[in-house]
């Protein structure tokens, strides 16, 4: 009885060996559960989010998908520090073992399967949390999957392991896990939570970001729980007591750093602060545009299909990830695919401009305040009726996302109203920081349209080399771009193309002209007498070298007299200026055109450089994740349909 008894133990036992090879094999092969293809083991689908580079190094920004903020660290770029934690804590036989830890897994099974110990500790190895992390990451949804769960990981474990070296493998692993607030990968996180680069961690430093991956919830250092904030702690200490029995650090060095405070020097990732986040923004709708197609555009967009269009054709950096594809034919994501973007921008001259632009506005916001105090139309003028004024409040209601969303949402025209007419709690922009106050949303839109507003670019005229490129006060709270996409009258920086075309057809610089007011006709037999700022010299003969020089309104109306204001718009669009509505009439002379801060800047490029216009340059290369050149950028110097432009702009521009 004992001798069967025996024997149907071996045959079980051998039936029991025999299921488990069937069914790892089974896995293997993917006949049961899922098996990730050779090819995907061997470059897994990493999300890697694209880097944006000043000229002088400095990272200014990232593109990524939501919580997908990560940016790729080499393992020659971490620090010891990171790897001996990581493997003290997580896995501290990873050079021995080839994926599964069979010690490990064996005190596990008899501790926590059968002695029911919660502090025996886990069996998994850095490799198993690496394939559970890329690949089988999805909550098993029953009782079946759970149960195979673990041993497809151990399967997918054991192929890493054959397809990667030991330092790949924490790489990856480091690379991919999310450390929460935005902070996904190591590169991101040793940014977000201690200001630096992952070669720079320090060992305590180290062993926090080390002791979130049990749980990153739980141990969340800048949590607003604190009893989350001292599980952080505590969990530190853990690792940092691991990295001691592993051999890493000492005892003595355990305990005094055991003994240290959590500091942090936390910057949570945002794409609406930091330098250039206009700049930024206006390369990222650049880069994404798609191929005009007119019938998306409205009637009063038709400028801006125009000016795409011409772009699309024109402009290598536009619509770039449409244009250009990956070795397997996909076009590049431009969240996604890890690309580094090499910009023209300088961090320092860009941190000066950004600096003046608020400091400039600022001052003049207190002016505009103390001058519109009390005033019924404020913002607006009193020269506006109250029905223009309300027309304006109104469009801008429409055109905001409340109303948008509450629109799409079926809501009524009345409910809306209603809406943006019942006061409510929120965060408003003002230059002292940000207040939290309570107004309904139509007064929000008012008080928002007190705000003035700049644009700012500077630009080398040699190369066109953008450096510096503010588009307006505050992102967060102002999104029109006002240097590259908003267009306001010019005025009398419209003065130098009037004389470029005078010398075009002419004139000197000594010719002489009387200063007196000058009326003139229109084409539809309308006179027009500009007004000068001073009547200096009134009445006697001047050059027209000293009308420039003093952007004197009168000679300028005078030399308009003497030519053809449909000359003077094709001029103005040979420097560059694009907008098409320009009106050809006797007063374009003084600028009421609308002209863009980075269209002026271009073609003023025309004038140091004897005649040749450089086009605004913004991003030199792209580059891959792995550091290959994938396109690079060279100065546009279109030409410009004039004759004698060299002689007459050296002559016009002789007066300084």
């Amino acid at each position: 009885m004992i001798r069967k008894i025996i024997n149907a133990l071996w045959v079980l036992l051998a039936v029991a060996l025999i299921a488990i090879v069937v069914v790892f094999v089974s896995i293997s092969k993917g006949w049961i559960g899922y098996m990730p293809p050779v090819e995907e083991l061997e470059n897994p689908n990493y999300k890697f989010a694209t880097e944006v580079f000043s000229e002088d190094g400095k990272v200014l920004g990232t593109f990524s998908m939501e919580k997908n903020n990560r940016v790729y660290s080499s393992y020659a770029d971490l620090s010891p520090n990171i790897i001996h934690a990581l493997i003290a804590t997580e896995d501290v036989r990873f050079a021995e073992h080839s994926g599964i830890d069979a010690k490990a897994l064996f005190r596990a099974i008899v501790k926590r399967g059968l002695l029911l110990q919660k502090s025996a500790g886990g069996g998994s190895t850095i490799s198993q949390q690496l394939a559970k992390q890329l690949f089988t990451e999805k909550v098993a949804s029953n009782t079946m999957q759970r149960l195979l769960q673990k041993p497809i990981e151990w399967v997918i474990a054991v192929k890493l392991e054959r397809y990667y070296t030991k330092e790949e493998i924490l790489t990856m692993y480091l690379n991919k896990f999310d450390f929460l607030n935005n902070a996904v990968g190591i590169k991101t996180a040793a940014s977000t939570y201690f200001g630096c680069e992952p070669k720079d961690l320090k060992i305590e430093q180290a062993a926090m970001l080390v002791g979130m991956c049990q749980n990153p919830s739980r141990y969340n250092p800048v949590s607003r729980n604190p009893k989350i904030r001292e599980n952080a702690l505590g969990r530190r200490n853990v690792v940092l007591r691991q990295m001691e029995k592993a051999g890493y650090i000492s005892d003595a060095e355990c305990d005094s750093l055991q003994a240290l405070p959590l500091k942090l020097a936390y910057t949570r990732v945002d794409h609406k602060e930091g330098l250039a986040t206009y700049f930024r923004e206006y390369l990222r709708g650049v880069m994404t545009a798609k191929k005009p197609v007119k019938s998306e555009y409205r009637g009063w967009q038709m400028q801006k299909y125009y000016e795409d269009s011409l772009d699309w054709e024109t402009n290598p950096l536009f619509g770039w990830c449409e244009k250009n594809t990956k070795k397997d034919g996909s076009k590049y994501n431009l969240y996604t695919d890890g690309l580094k973007i090499y910009t023209t921008i300088d961090s320092r001259m860009q941190k000066y401009a950004e600096d003046a632009v608020t400091e400039h506005l600022k001052e003049l916001q207190g002016y505009f305040f103390k001058e519109k105090k009390g005033a019924k139309k404020a913002p607006y003028t009193f020269r506006l009726t109250q029905e223009q004024v309300d027309e304006i409040l109104d469009r801008a209601m429409r055109l905001s996302d409340r109303y948008r969303i509450m629109k799409r949402a079926g809501a009524s025209e009345a409910e809306i109203r209603k809406a943006f007419d019942t006061p409510e709690q929120m965060s408003v922009f003002s230059w002292s920081g940000e207040k939290d106050t309570v107004m309904t949303p139509m007064d929000s839109i008012r008080y928002y349209k007190f705000f003035l507003r700049a644009g700012f670019m500077s630009m080398d005229p040699r190369n066109g080399h953008v450096k510096a490129y503010v588009g307006g006060p505050n992102h967060h709270y102002f999104k029109y771009d006002m240097a590259m996409v908003g267009r306001r009258q010019i005025g009398s920086t419209m003065k130098p193309y009037v004389y470029s075309l005078a010398m075009e057809n002419g004139f000197s610089p000594c010719d002489q002209a009387r200063h007196v007011e000058y009326t003139l006709i229109d084409e539809n037999g309308k006179p027009w007498t500009p007004r000068n700022a001073n009547k200096k010299r009134y009445g006697d003969m001047v050059t027209v070298k000293w009308g420039l020089a003093n952007s004197d309104n009168w000679i300028t109306a005078y030399l308009m007299s003497k030519l053809n204001p449909y000359e003077l718009k094709r001029l103005v669009h040979s420097f560059g200026v694009r907008n098409r509505e320009i009106v050809p009439s006797v007063s374009l002379c003084l600028g009421p055109c609308e002209v863009s801060v980075g269209e002026m800047v271009s073609a003023y490029t025309a004038f140091p450089n004897k005649g040749i216009r450089v086009a605004p340059l913004f991003v030199t290369r792209i580059e891959d994740n792995d550091g290959n050149v994938l396109a690079t950028f060279s100065p546009e110097m279109p030409p410009m349909a004039t004759t004698g432009m060299d002689t007459a702009l050296q002559i016009a521009f002789r007066v300084s």
